[in-house]
């Protein structure tokens, strides 16, 4: 669903083996992965090299309430971006977050 928005998975961090490994404590399956939209990354990048430091966008995927289900959130890169105080990054903002919103509805 990421790929179908021109998202390419570029971090993933498996934070059940990170705890399992680091401090011995047993955890759900979690994964964080890093999305990145390249075309939209070096359009905020262009329009500010310090927005480098909220890219990718982060989504979690893990084990719901039961071993049976999967949950799958994102964050919203509109509040996100808004911590900048770029106005002029607001309109790529809301494209990523709809590119987003679209993957999670996918998913459904």
């Amino acid at each position: 669903a990421l790929q179908a928005e021109g998202f390419g998975v570029v971090t993933e961090i498996n934070m059940q083996a990170t705890f399992k490994n680091k401090l011995g404590i047993d955890y759900k399956p979690y994964k964080v992965l890093g999305a990145c939209n390249p075309k939209l990354a070096h359009q905020a990048l262009e329009s500010d090299e310090d927005i480098g430091l909220l890219l990718p966008c982060n989504v979690a995927v893990y084990q719901g309430s039961d071993a049976s289900t999967s949950v799958v959130s994102v964050i919203d890169p509109v509040q996100q971006l808004s911590v900048t105080g770029n106005d002029g990054i607001e309109p790529m903002a809301k494209e990523v977050k709809e590119r987003l919103d679209r993957v999670l509805k996918a998913l459904e």
